[in-house]
């Protein structure tokens, strides 16, 4: 069977499909990944809230097959928190599967004296983090997600903030879907029946 895997010429309503289908897969495997993740990894897996990673993974079809005003402010707003959380919660996975790489780093994030764990974290600070570790800094994963952290705080909506159009929003959800295949690809399955899929 031939399954296209060019985001390109999917359309919206697919990615949204293949998003939501990685991610689930991605989401209930980690969530019960006690007696294969390590101890340190799975304490932290276990008190994630992964299901609330779906909820908001499913959300994005809420986004999908209407037609937007051009000062539909409230819903741009709201479509680019939804996606700015799920790249965020996107960057907690990994650093939690890989919790004690995070804890034997060199610049590992420490606050008022303590550790603080990937669960805690904000975006900005997981993109500097992450850079170099689940990306090349070559890449243009860290100017992304910079971009992406901009247009999510337009939801502090009384300072003016370029909010983009919803032809940016699917153009990046697209991009999306990319990076969780990224981030998928980078974590460790005990074998490939079990690894993740967006089909």
């Amino acid at each position: 069977m031939y399954v296209n895997n060019d985001i390109s010429n999917m359309s919206i309503d697919e990615v949204v499909e293949r998003i939501i289908n990685l991610s689930k897969e991605m989401y209930e495997f980690w969530s019960e990944s006690d007696g294969w993740s390590p101890p340190n990894a799975a304490g932290i897996l276990s008190k994630s809230r992964l299901d609330y990673q779906l909820s908001l993974t499913l959300y994005l079809n809420n986004w999908l097959n209407k037609v937007y005003e051009k000062k539909d402010y409230a819903s741009l707003i709201l479509a680019w928190v939804n996606l700015g959380s799920l790249v965020e919660g996107t960057i907690q996975l990994a650093l939690s599967v890989y919790f004690n790489d995070y804890l034997n780093a060199t610049d590992i994030v420490i606050y008022k004296g303590h550790i603080q764990e990937p669960d805690t974290l904000m975006l900005d600070r997981l993109r500097t983090f992450c850079r170099g570790k689940l990306w090349d800094e070559s890449s243009t994963w860290d100017s992304w997600i910079l971009h992406i952290q901009q247009r999510r705080n337009a939801i502090h909506a009384y300072k003016d903030r370029e909010l983009g159009s919803f032809e940016e929003f699917f153009d990046d959800l697209k991009k999306y879907l990319e990076f969780i295949r990224h981030i998928n690809g980078r974590l460790p399955y005990p074998d490939c029946i079990v690894e993740p899929r967006e089909y």
